[in-house]
Parts: structure tokens; sequence; C-alpha cells
């Protein structure tokens, strides 16, 4: 077999977790392969490892099948149960030493910066040292948990030499970037803080170099849909045409999905519409309890990549009614473009964290936490608006949502700032 001549390796939690981001590492690497890239591949954890995570996971006999030239690598972990977690993370390391060994020219993308950016750093840093002289660039994407759960997590407990190692892992990469501007001032915000504790001068590198590089989205897999197929994945669901109002996403309390519940218990159209709440997630179980003698609720926990359009395109309305909580802020919101895309009826939606980037002003919004304001959203989607507001807001929510393409997202992502001399 002929060695490539271009090596693009994605270090990232790849499906089937149930994570925007794992879709958006499944669209760089289709787009890698039209840009010159000729062998690319997802570095990401053995299935066991996930599941026993607790993870939400899509049903892994339904996983859309990558193209030719993307491979996805689970290392088996290192070591036996006396070393817990670090043998997973030995496995990836050591792969990756492994692809930087080859004389290959490599670009290494890490989302999340923990453990991912870690483990890019260390297996440059070992091929350095080992003689290989990898010729590789490293790119380390700061996505929304890294600041709101890890980064503030850190600084909540007073543990700042956790963050300081963050902060200098993401920043030892050639390229650093965020998921949302909200990311980007999110990151300087808490540099300033470990700053103010430590002594450190984090912050001012923080603000001259993190840019932001928003979601790719494989627009194709949401435009023109066949109507077609549109009803026949609704019947078999046994559901109608706008007949539904939808939450689609990670069942969690902060993405607002009790409220959505309790606010759909009181709106006046839930005589006219049912709530189809699609996802998996650690709420799911609360969820269940709280609507099981409601037979206007409907739950669907297998939603797969071919279905999530149709049922997006047939409701009356989509609601994401997310809000802050401790360990997680929407920074950025993937479905909601996704939505946005695919056309039906508005989007219902809060302005928490990056969310006003991903809607841009094409969405009704409401507070966060206001169930007597999502009540009244969804009454007005879906027993209020006229036709032809329906529709202007449907081609103005489609037209932002496609500046998300994910060709558009490679190419900004890959022309950007030069390598860090070092």
């Amino acid at each position: 077999m002929s060695r490539p001549n271009r090596r693009l390796v994605i270090v990232v939690r790849a499906d089937p977790v149930i994570c925007g981001h794992s879709g958006e590492a499944r669209n760089l690497a289709e787009v890698a392969l039209t840009r010159g890239f000729d062998d690319v591949r997802l570095l990401t954890w053995p299935l066991p490892a996930l599941q026993a995570a607790g993870l939400p996971l899509k049903p892994l006999d339904r996983i859309t099948p990558y193209s030719a030239g993307i491979t996805v690598e689970r290392p088996e972990p290192v070591g036996d149960y006396r070393v817990p977690d670090g043998r997973y993370l030995a496995g990836l390391t050591g792969r990756l030493v492994e692809l930087l060994a080859e004389p290959v020219p490599t670009t290494c993308l890490s989302m999340y910066l923990m453990p991912h950016t870690a483990v890019v750093g260390d297996a440059v840093a070992v091929a350095r040292a080992a003689g290989f002289s990898p010729d590789v660039r490293t790119i380390a994407k700061a996505v929304g948990s890294d600041v709101t759960n890890v980064i503030r997590s850190c600084l909540r407990e007073g543990r700042f030499g956790a963050a300081v190692a963050l902060f200098t892992t993401f920043l030892a990469n050639d390229q650093v970037i965020a998921v949302s501007e909200y990311t980007r001032q999110e990151i300087v915000a808490a540099a300033e803080a470990v700053d103010l504790h430590c002594g450190t001068r984090l912050a001012d590198e923080c603000r001259a170099r993190v840019a932001v590089s928003y979601p790719p989205i494989d627009t194709s897999a949401y435009l023109d849909l066949d109507p077609a197929r549109v009803d026949a994945a609704l019947a078999r669901r046994g559901l109608d045409r706008d007949g539904y109002v939808l939450f689609l996403s990670r069942v969690a309390r902060a993405k607002g999905v009790h409220d959505l519940v309790a606010a759909f218990a009181r709106s006046r159209a839930r005589s006219r519409v049912k709530l189809v709440i699609a996802g998996n997630g650690p709420a799911l179980e609360e969820v269940r309890a709280l609507t099981r003698d409601d037979d206007r609720v409907v739950l669907l926990s297998d939603v797969d990549d071919e279905e999530k359009p149709l049922l997006m395109r047939g409701c009356a309305a989509y609601a994401l009614p997310t809000k802050p909580e401790p360990d997680f802020v929407e920074t950025f919101g993937i479905a909601l473009t996704e939505k946005m895309l695919a056309g039906g009826g508005p989007v219902i939606t809060t302005l928490t964290g990056g969310t006003g980037e991903a809607v841009g002003g094409t969405a009704v919004i409401v507070e966060a936490g206001d169930v007597t304001g999502i009540a009244a959203a969804i009454d007005r989607a879906v027993l209020d608006m006229s036709l032809e507001e329906r529709r202007f807001m449907e081609d103005r929510a489609r037209a932002h949502a496609l500046s998300f393409d994910r060709a558009r997202v490679f190419d900004d992502l890959f022309a950007t700032s030069v390598p860090v001399q070092r």
C-alpha cells in the first residue's frame, strides 16, 4: 500500500456519541478528502469506554458510514485495571506517536481540550524526543464544555493548577480556536481570573491568538428534503406534518427540557399538536416519569442521523429553551442551525451563551427558564402565525444557517494563521 501524501488526524469523542462536536469531526473529515488530504483519521475511544462513561449514544447499528479514505481508530487501552483512565490515554497517545513516526505531512486537530489536546501535545513531544522529526501542525479547538464545565469547575473549586495546565496545553498548539465568539470571550475571562490568582499572563495570549471557527454543518443533508420521505418518516412514528412541537437534542436539564414539558402542559396548542422529545441523555428517565400519564407527549430515544432532518422538516415548531446551569451553558447550538436548514416551523429558543450566534435573529426568543413565556411562544408559533410569516422566518433562518456550511468553515479554518515559530 502506498504511503499517503497528506494526513489529517482528528482526536475527538466521535460517533456514536450524541454530541454536536462528533458531527463537526465527521464534517471536517469529509471535506478534507476534497481538499488534498488522502488519509483522514478519527482517533477516538473504544465503544466499551463510551458505554461505561454513561454518555448518550446513537443506535450502534445505524451509524452513518464514513466515506472511503476516512478511518475511525479506537485504540485499545494499554495496561490492566491497575491503570484506570490512563490506559485509554496511553492507547490514544501511543497510536498517534506511531502515525507521527511516518514521514507524512500531518495536521492534528483536537476537540475537547481535556484530554484530547493533551494527547496531541504528548504525542508530538514524544515523537520529537524520539528523533522522528514529525512534519506536524497542531490545531486545538475549545468547544463549549471545555469552558463551561472544565475551566469553570477549576475556578469554582480553586483548582488553579489544573486551570493553568489546561490553558498552557491549549496555547502550546500552532493554532487555537473556539467554537463561538461567546466561547472565545469566556476563555479570555477565565484566563484573566487565573492570571489574577496566579500571576500568569495567559489572558493576553488568549486575546491575541484565539480565533472563532463555527461548527461545520453538512448543509446538503438538510436541504431539499423529499416530501415523500418526510411523510413516510412521520407515518412510521404515528405523526402528522405540522402536528407536533419537536425537541431534538441531548435530554438534559440545561437544554430546558423540563421547562418545555411544563410549558407544553399549560399551552393552548396542546389540543392541536403533540410534543415530541427526541434524544437521549441524563434527564431522560426524569422526563419519562414527568410525562408518563400525558398521551400528548411522545418520547423517541432511537432517532438516527437519517431520520433527524425529516423530523425537523415536519414539525410545527422546534423548541430548545436551553438555559445556563453550573455544569453547562449552550455555547453555540448546532441542532438549531440544522433545524433552520431543514425548514418547517419556526425555532423557539433562548439567548443563552452562543445561541444568538447560531440563530442570528431568525428565531422566536424567550427568556431562559420562563415557562409562561415558552408556552406563549408555542401558542404563537402553532396557533397565531400566518403562513406568510412562517415562510418569511423559514427563508431568513435558512439563509443564515447556510453560512455554517462545512466546506466554507473548513476552508476558513485552514486558511487562517500560520504556525507559531518555536
